[in-house]
């Protein structure tokens, strides 16, 4: 058993690497002290402190969004997945660029256009206060048992790696604990004394900074590690990565690690967790619009915009970050499943600190082994900006609910901004004591967090999309449909595991889904609660049918072949392979299609409407031109993405 001081002086950094994290602490603090500094020492206000007072830019609102979503679960989760299954699980990262311009275009101009402050709140508004309330909780049990847990867990996991703590524990006298209840504690404490006190804006301006040493550092890092590898091989970084593509795409161990659309006979395990098609177009665009579209620490950002131009922008600007996330994300599990693998002479011939005993310590074990004196420093800021950015995100979104959604509406309706403004550092407070303390029971035994955080947010995404998509876009959609699709939501989610374990949980999101679809659709058009509504311009009506009828003819024509060529008896090597590559996605990718063409021509020609319909007007959806040249270059970048790793 190591002493602390023992275990860090055997781990690799030297005092460099500990300037550099000095630097970043004192900026961070800088920062959040300024942010603080109010000249007139007035109290915050509930929108400033919320949503930071509608005051950010296009940059601010895109680095936020970065530096919300990067964290542990990706750097450490992602690495260690694509350690054990490949770089399949990209497309998670891939397809949130393409998700996010869809977003940007035909889901935040409404959020902004009726002032939405928090998902629950438009719920309420939407639908009634049973959905609201319903959704509330729903977000609450999330974001604390399973986002801020993963998050610091696997933080602490990592730190734990990277400075060779793993048989380090603390002796208070009475009993003796673990390093890492020690470090989470530290991450909820940095991450709380900025966000719970300073609120969104701290939260956002500081995620400008964190982002930088995110992406900036992050590419750093892994391009070090690269040419450490190819000095290792006696070749240069460029070398290094065309054998890793040569060998890998050619590997005859079955696990083909760097093709980005699994087939299911040659690695069954991959495929459970990204299989095939369905990680194009199906419920992987599902989570992606859950977590993007409807998260409310996530669409805080963009709500918290000057205007929707500034909010679109910011949106554009995430994903072509995002399109940067596999390079120094996926790609240091795939260099250390290459060396760990597939040479693991040059383990042998050089001398290693450490080992991968479990797939999310295969990040820590690249950067202790593959790293200069400074560069680790570097990598470590990276990483540690990264948990705190999410942190402070998830802190302030669960402050944000409770405090406006439960306290205000439920509590205490009379609440002044300040009495607000005190019961969110209140809940942000609890938040982090009830996450610490169930951390080890819940990610204890895991190999792989980031499957944790997918499968269990998948219990809640489908019923998220069907309830605030038709909520949104349909003026059919109905408070009773709402309300019981969000009680079936978790039960249906656990049922079909129950009856369909041995299938991948994406392609069982997907099937929950379309039965909530149904039901949804088939509930609001019995309620009776529907009233006479005035149509369209004619104009309007028009344009909305000609799309319908294209979508509605493109859902169909998915739906049914994909149906047939699952149920097919006579095999050919066309079937066979599209079979194997989860074909069955398209089923989902055509009802989802389908449900765009009803909402379109029920909202042109029915003539009765939900009371609490929201008025769409299309010229919401029209975009600048630059809109338009960014998504065209978003979608050539991830096109030539799939060419290049089929």
């Amino acid at each position: 058993m190591n002493t602390l001081a023992e275990a860090i002086s055997s781990s690799g950094f030297q005092t460099l690497d500990f300037i550099i994290l000095g630097i970043y602490v004192i900026l961070i603090v800088s920062i959040g002290i300024f942010l603080n500094y109010n000249k007139d020492r007035q109290e915050k206000s509930a929108t400033s402190y919320f949503l930071a007072g509608n005051t950010l830019t296009w940059w601010a609102v895109g680095a936020s969004l970065i530096a919300a979503n990067i964290s542990a679960e990706q750097i450490i989760g992602m690495s260690g997945t694509a350690f054990a299954e490949g770089i399949a699980t990209t497309a998670y990262e891939i397809m949130v660029a393409i998700v996010l311009v869809i977003i940007g275009k035909f889901l935040l101009p409404i959020m902004m256009e009726h002032k939405i402050f928090t998902i629950p709140q438009f719920l309420r508004e939407r639908y009634n206060d049973g959905v609201g309330l319903a959704f509330s909780i729903l977000w609450l049990f999330l974001y604390v048992f399973v986002n801020l847990t993963s998050v610091a867990w696997l933080g602490a996991l990592a730190i734990e790696q990277l400075f060779n703590l793993q048989s380090v524990v603390i002796d208070l006298g009475f009993v003796q604990l673990s390093i890492r209840l020690f470090l989470i504690f530290g991450l909820f404490v940095i991450s709380g004394l900025y966000s719970i006190y300073g609120g969104q804006a701290n939260v956002a301006w500081t995620d400008v900074m964190q982002v930088i040493f995110i992406v900036g550092g992050g590419l750093i890092t892994v391009w070090v590690v690269v040419q450490e590898i190819g000095i290792a091989f006696d070749t240069s970084a460029f070398g290094a990565l065309s054998n890793m593509y040569e060998e890998m795409m050619m590997a005859d161990n079955g696990k083909e690690h760097l093709h980005l659309v699994i087939q299911q006979s040659h690695n069954p395990e991959a495929f459970n967790n990204v299989p095939g098609l369905a990680a194009i177009v199906g419920a992987v665009m599902l989570t992606n619009f859950g977590y993007w579209g409807f998260n409310q620490y996530i669409i805080q950002k963009g709500l918290a915009a000057q205007d929707i131009h500034e909010a679109q922008k910011g949106l554009l600007f995430a994903g072509f970050l995002k399109l940067l996330v596999p390079f120094f994300v996926v790609l240091p599990g795939i260099c250390a499943y290459y060396i760990y693998h597939l040479h693991p002479e040059i383990i042998g011939s050089l001398q290693f600190v450490g080992s991968i005993d479990k797939p999310d310590h295969a990040y820590a074990w690249l950067i202790r082994n593959f790293t200069p004196t400074g560069i680790k420093g570097l990598a470590f800021v990276a990483l540690l900006a990264a948990i705190l950015s999410t942190l402070a995100s998830i802190l302030n979104s669960t402050s944000t609910i409770f405090t406006m959604d439960i306290y205000k509406k439920y509590i205490n309706p009379s609440a002044t901004d300040r009495v607000l403004v005190n019961m969110g550092r209140l809940v942000g407070v609890a938040a982090l004591l009830i996450a610490l303390f169930s951390c080890k029971p819940l990610l204890g035994d895991l190999d792989q967090g980031f499957k944790y955080v997918q499968e269990n947010s998948s219990l809640i995404y489908p019923g998220v999309v069907v309830v605030l998509g038709f909520g949104l876009l349909w003026k059919r959609a109905s408070s009773t449909a709402a309300v019981w699709t969000a009680i079936l939501t978790i039960p249906l989610g656990i049922l079909m595991k129950r009856l369909m374990g041995d299938v991948p949980f994406m392609i069982r999101v997907s099937y929950v889904f379309i039965l909530e679809c149904v039901f949804f659709i088939t509930v609001s058009l019995c309620s009776t609660k529907a009233k006479e509504a005035l149509l369209p311009r004619a104009d309007t009506c028009k344009t909305m049918c000609r799309w319908a009828v294209i979508l509605g003819i493109t859902g169909i024509v998915m739906f049914t072949s994909s149906m047939t060529i699952m149920l097919m008896k006579d095999s050919t090597p066309i079937t066979t392979y599209l079979n194997d590559i989860g074909f069955q996605a398209f089923i989902f990718f055509g009802v989802l299609v389908g449900c765009n063409a009803l909402w379109l021509y029920s909202n042109a020609k029915d003539q009765k409407a939900d009371p609490k319909a929201l008025t769409i007007n299309l010229r919401l959806f029209h975009t600048t031109r630059g809109y338009s040249y960014a998504t065209i270059c978003i979608l050539l970048i991830t096109l030539f993405y799939y060419i290049l790793l089929w």
